[in-house]
């Protein structure tokens, strides 16, 4: 399939899981959720949905086991959403990078703060 028919199956697929998620879902289980990125194969078979959770690791825990227990009824929305001849198998995959990029930038800041307080002393 041609790369760039699955990447606006890949762009749908986030748009309308994320909001059959924030609007649809009503398990206490299940945190503040977005959805970062969606990968379907090249079959339509399975798809991979990256999603990033704010809180403990605990909570972001409690949000994916929430999301696994609600995978069949996401997947049969979406097959109703989303004209496709297949509905691909939903895996959700907690997706860290947001994390590490606020991680990086507080790294980057206290190094900054440190090169420009010797600048000073110098």
């Amino acid at each position: 399939m041609k790369p760039q028919r699955i990447a606006r199956i890949d762009h749908e697929v986030q748009r309308v899981l994320g909001s059959l998620i924030t609007q649809e879902l009503k398990d206490p289980r299940l945190g503040f959720v977005t959805v970062t990125r969606a990968e379907v194969s090249d079959d339509l078979r399975q798809c991979k949905v990256f999603v990033s959770t704010i809180g403990s690791r605990d909570e972001a825990q409690s949000s994916l086991d929430a999301l696994h227990h609600a995978a069949r009824f996401l997947r049969g929305e979406l097959g109703r959403r989303i004209d496709l001849r297949h509905t691909p198998e939903l895996v959700f995959v907690e997706d860290r990078s947001t994390e590490r990029a606020i991680e990086l930038a507080k790294h980057l800041r206290a190094d900054a703060e440190r090169r420009a307080a010797v600048e000073r002393t110098e």
